[in-house]
């Protein structure tokens, strides 16, 4: 079934009443996006105070496959990514569906690296957290944010408290906390309905393909259903973790009638009956139990910038409809909200820092906006099982075509210049409206 609630609500802010600590920026949450905002923020000198429910390392639902856009945002912020420190490199996409499978090699771009990778979020999202400590960020784990200080006459959000009962003020939130954004409905701000929604559902096991060295993409998942197998939006995924085990899971997308009737570990379990024994993805050599998690879509939460919080990641709705990623887009949003938020720290307060707050939702547009237009087209099409079976039988036999798909599909073309392909996904995320 569908996981994490939405509209679950959201304990109410709390009056000061404990330990108070003053910043420049606190940011609620360590996952990607907060851990990349606080990484930037310290080295341009800010205040950052981060707030982490959990303690590291820590669980996260993922595939653990990382395309090209995360691994600019990993070397932008001087982290090794050799194998030597725990990193499996991978040279693209390996696609089978319709019969076929065909190796899609990551596109030669001057914009982004050649290479993506795997690493496991259990210690993925640490190494971030740790490189914005040692940049200067002040972390705090285990410690839960129940919601914003609010100023009683404008309502601007000018700190947190929380659950062991401190407050952390600050003129500038950053919000980090994922998918369901406690903080965000506190504000007021709930999930946009007409926005795409998919869910994923992942398992380890031990496997002698942990070493795999590309991505595995299966593009047939079917819902199963008594006497109606459909074939649904999404895909099945097999990521070697170099570990000695393998990250096998699968998206689907809720553009389907059958997204909230579908029990989703029981389809993963027939699609994994179904693959080669050999490959070991069998209860006997499994390591952790089948865990799932929501992803939200296309901006489907929104504004991202309003009374003194940015939203940062999957808490404004940033993973990309295309192929379900969602880490890039968290790094991504955070060094701009960074970026956007040193900036304005600059300003004294009142209207022209606001001038420049502002500029954040609109830099989100004017970089993902079009982009995510054209997504919610894609899934809205994809929705149709004979439109996804028609993309599946006829697109793969064309290499050609698959090239220009993972361009498009990975948000992966060059920006100025490049081939007639990288001119075209340039030209429609630059032409479609964004909203």
């Amino acid at each position: 079934m569908p996981v994490a609630d939405q509209h679950a609500s959201a304990e109410p802010a709390r009056t000061p009443a404990g330990p108070v600590e003053e910043a420049q920026v606190v940011i609620v949450g360590a996952g990607p996006g907060g851990s990349t905002a606080a990484y930037h923020l310290a080295q341009a000198g800010v205040d950052v105070v981060v707030c982490e429910k959990s303690q590291f390392p820590r669980e996260k639902v993922c595939g653990d496959g990382l395309t090209p856009r995360a691994v600019k945002q990993l070397v932008a912020m001087g982290i090794e990514t050799e194998p030597a420190a725990g990193w499996i490199k991978n040279h693209g996409l390996r696609i089978i569906g319709g019969g076929m499978r065909i190796e899609v090699p990551w596109p030669d771009l001057a914009a982004f690296p050649s290479y993506g990778l795997v690493r496991p979020r259990q210690d993925f999202d640490e190494v971030l957290a740790r490189a914005a400590q040692k940049a200067g960020a002040r972390l705090y784990e285990g410690t839960t944010v129940l919601g914003p200080v609010r100023d009683e006459r404008t309502g601007r959000a000018t700190g947190v408290t929380t659950k062991d009962g401190r407050t952390f003020k600050a003129p500038l939130t950053l919000v980090a906390d994922g998918n369901s954004s406690r903080f965000s409905l506190a504000m007021g701000w709930t999930r946009r309905e007409d926005r795409p929604m998919g869910v994923a559902y992942r398992r380890y096991f031990r496997s002698p393909r942990h070493d795999d060295d590309w991505l595995e993409s299966w593009l047939e998942l079917w819902d199963g259903a008594p006497g109606r197998s459909r074939l649904l939006p999404g895909y099945g995924w097999i990521f070697g973790v170099g570990d000695g085990t393998s990250n096998v899971g699968l998206g689907i997308l809720n553009t389907s009638d059958a997204f909230a009737r579908t029990d989703y570990r029981a389809m993963l379990d027939r699609w994994l009956a179904g693959l080669p024994e050999e490959w070991g993805f069998v209860e006997e050599n499994a390591t952790a139990p089948t865990r799932g998690a929501a992803l939200p879509m296309g901006f489907n939460r929104k504004p991202h910038y309003a009374d003194g919080a940015l939203l940062v990641g999957d808490a404004g709705g940033m993973v990309n409809p295309m192929n379900g990623e969602g880490i890039a887009y968290a790094m991504e949003s955070g060094r701009l909200a960074a970026e956007v938020v040193a900036q304005a720290l600059a300003e004294p307060s009142g209207v022209r820092r606001e001038r420049v707050l502002d500029g954040y939702p609109a830099a989100l547009a004017a970089e993902y906006g079009g982009y995510y237009t054209v997504g919610r087209l894609f899934v809205k099409a994809i929705g149709h099982p004979s439109v996804m079976k028609l993309c599946t039988r006829h697109g793969l036999p064309h290499p050609t075509l698959m090239k220009f798909c993972l361009k498009l599909l990975a948000n992966l073309a060059e920006p100025r210049g490049g081939d007639a392909f990288d001119r075209i996904v340039t030209a429609l995320n630059r032409l479609a409206p964004a909203a």
